[in-house]
């Protein structure tokens, strides 16, 4: 029984220093500004970062969308 007893002499310092932990962490965020814009990261995934990569797809599927209307009016006349 006394054993028992003697494993929260350990685990109650434990805890303590890991609620300190993330206490320290949470305050070191908040004055880094890490929780300043929460919906961009969340929205970053829809938007293309190459704006080349992103200008070249578009050209290249204007001037096929282009290509299928020629090819349409050229069938129907």
């Amino acid at each position: 029984m006394t054993d028992d007893i003697d494993v929260w002499y350990f685990m109650i310092p434990v805890a303590m220093v890991f609620v300190g932990i993330a206490i320290a962490l949470f305050f070191w965020s908040v004055k880094n500004d890490q929780f300043e814009d929460l919906d961009r990261h969340g929205s970053n995934i829809l938007f293309d970062d190459d704006e080349k990569a992103h200008s070249q797809a578009q050209t290249k599927q204007t001037a096929s969308a282009l290509e299928k209307t020629k090819e349409q009016d050229e069938h129907s006349a």
